[in-house]
């Protein structure tokens, strides 16, 4: 029952943060350290839990994915195509570092406060440059291109850092190089699908995604969990950022950080 309500809090974790550009890895991170949990195996909860706030991407932005799946099918050069070229573009850095360096990286995610409080710092830092910048400057209409798409890239590839927020990067990096804000969020929640669901292929295919019939129901409850709530924190994030609200998560992630920083040294 209590590995249940813990899996039940991480997945409310997990849903809220993978949207808001607070960090989701850096708050699982704390949430272990909290909860004492350690599972036995934290790739998998990794997964399992990004699985279920990618589907719940799948959800909101269904006619987004369907736009793009036809006009590829179709083999038409339309704007859903070349919408569906800069997504992999971004892909290639974090594909790169996940490939080469995967192991190297999980070292990481081992409840290093230290490490997710200066992240988390960085995040809070991206996301007021952003938010003033949105302050001075609004462009309305201007959309993602090449050169955006690779820089948002890079962005992605840093955040796969604990603490440093993938949502908070690369909508900061987005907003930064004067994109639209609604497709800034757009794009930062649909950029990230191919690369988890390829995790999930390449796990399954290695076999590193096995588990014990007694996790099965705790892995359940935070998947779902983190699914349902989810879809709300999607929608509710895309309206935020067109609406141009930043500051606020700059400010949390400036007082979690230091809070994550000072637990370390004292704890």
């Amino acid at each position: 029952m209590e590995q249940i309500l813990i899996l039940l809090l991480l997945g409310l974790i997990q849903g809220l943060t993978e949207y808001l550009p607070v960090s989701s890895s850096g708050h699982i991170e704390l949430g272990k350290v909290i909860f004492q949990f350690q599972p036995k195996e934290p790739v998998l909860l990794t997964v399992i839990l990004h699985a279920a706030t990618a589907l719940s991407t799948v959800v909101v932005l269904r006619k987004e994915i369907l736009a793009i799946l036809r006009g590829l099918l179709q083999m038409k050069w339309n704007e859903s195509t070349q919408f569906s070229l800069f997504i992999v573009v971004s892909m290639i850095p974090a594909a790169l570092i996940g490939f080469f360096f995967e192991e190297q990286m999980e070292v990481f995610f081992s409840g290093n406060l230290l490490l997710v409080g200066f992240c988390l710092l960085i995040s809070s830092s991206l996301l007021f440059a952003a938010d003033q910048v949105q302050k001075s400057k609004i462009i309305e209409g201007k959309k993602v291109g090449l050169f955006e798409s690779a820089m948002i890239g890079i962005a992605q590839a840093i955040a796969l850092l604990p603490g440093v927020s993938r949502s908070g990067a690369t909508i900061s990096t987005t907003l930064l190089l004067g994109v639209d804000r609604k497709q800034a969020a757009q794009f930062s929640f649909l950029m990230v699908l191919p690369l988890i669901f390829g995790k999930m292929a390449k796990d399954l295919l290695d076999g590193n995604l096995s588990f014990s019939n007694e996790e099965a129901i705790p892995y359940a409850v935070g998947f779902f969990t983190a699914f349902l709530v989810g879809i709300w924190a999607c929608r509710w994030m895309i309206q935020l950022v067109s609406k141009g609200r930043l500051l606020y998560f700059s400010i949390y992630c400036l007082i979690v950080g230091l809070i994550a920083i000072i637990a370390y040294i004292y704890l």
